[in-house]
């Protein structure tokens, strides 16, 4: 029968396989092929917008982020739309009043990008 060895050079098999140089490469590799998806979805939609499609390395892993910092910070309803929504607005004087942010349809960008299925987030239902 085999014996499997659970470590390799004092650090468990998975670890080791995940800091391995050849599967790091794969991993920026696949990243950088995902980001440049997703921003060519972005770029199409993009009217005048702020976000950005942005690549953070972990210890082991790769993130592919659809970014909007500099804008609304509306990176959550970009990728999973919103339901319509009265918000309270201020203008330039001061005086606040009510506004109507219409529904969007998520774009979905990251999910099609990585071929994920496209799943909108739910409502959480307090009981």
């Amino acid at each position: 029968m085999a014996h499997v060895e659970s470590e390799i050079g004092g650090r468990r098999l998975e670890k080791w396989l995940a800091v391995h140089k050849g599967v790091q490469a794969e991993l920026t590799a696949r990243a950088f092929e995902i980001a440049v998806r997703a921003e060519e979805i972005l770029v199409r939609h993009r009217a005048d917008g702020h976000a950005e499609i942005d690549i953070e390395a972990g210890d082991n892993n790769r993130y592919v982020i659809l970014s909007d910092d500099r804008g609304q910070k509306a990176a959550l309803s970009i990728e999973y739309g919103r339901e319509e929504s009265v918000i309270v607005r201020e203008d330039r004087r001061g005086k606040k009043y009510l506004d109507t942010l219409p529904a969007m349809d998520g774009l979905y960008i990251l999910a099609t990008a990585s071929n994920l299925p496209k799943k909108r987030k739910g409502k959480v239902k307090l009981d």
